[in-house]
């Protein structure tokens, strides 16, 4: 854990030449989630045993074994990631949260270091004085120094200054560390949404 001096850490929205920074820092972060997310998924046992089904299936039609074997797995792989990377903002970031009452923040430490970013829009479900929390990632570099906290905060108070009530969020049930700054922050398990009776993405919501 890098130890930080916290009158270095500032927030700030995000400024133009950062828009590559920060979605390598969120690809980052992603890709990881993804990985253990897809692991978590394809060994829930409804998961193993439709693959088994699907293959012993395919040995039927197919001549080799190891194709029959494997042909689900990467396939169901390539869905999840199609699945998981659709999303509206990823390909042009500043232009998204400049529209709207969207906003896009990060934290620059020392100055120029820009180590973790933080994102606000209104809610899509068109609940009345709620906010969404998304984009809430740190460079591997800062985490468990406080960044995240920190970020989670500043949302926290830029929410409230627009007239918001509630926030809201989702996270995947793989990222015990980011859970576990929601419940430490009070946020509360709302909901989710599963995949095959799984939950996957846990939702969290708190009253400002």
């Amino acid at each position: 854990m890098p130890m930080l001096d916290p009158s270095l850490l500032a927030i700030r929205e995000m400024q133009e030449d950062e828009e590559q920074m920060v979605l390598e820092l969120l690809k980052d972060g992603f890709k990881d989630t993804e990985n253990r997310l897809i692991l978590y998924v394809l060994t829930r046992p409804l998961a193993l045993l439709l693959l088994a089904v699907v293959s012993s299936g395919l040995r039927f039609l197919l001549n080799s074994f190891v194709a029959a074997l494997l042909g689900p797995v990467l396939l169901t792989i390539l869905t999840l990631k199609l699945l998981l990377r659709r999303s509206p903002d990823l390909g042009c970031l500043g232009a998204y949260y400049r529209s709207g009452q969207r906003g896009l923040w990060v934290a620059v430490y020392d100055g120029d270091d820009v180590c973790g970013c933080v994102a606000l829009q209104p809610c899509p479900q068109g609940l009345t004085r709620t906010a969404e929390l998304r984009r809430l990632a740190v460079s591997r570099w800062y985490r468990r120094a406080g960044v995240g906290r920190r970020l989670l905060a500043f949302l926290e108070a830029q929410a409230r200054a627009q007239g918001y009530e509630r926030v809201v969020l989702y996270a995947a049930v793989v990222t015990k560390a980011a859970i576990g700054l929601f419940e430490s922050s009070g946020y509360h398990p709302t909901g989710g949404r599963s995949w095959l009776g799984y939950t996957v993405l846990q939702e969290f919501s708190k009253e400002l």
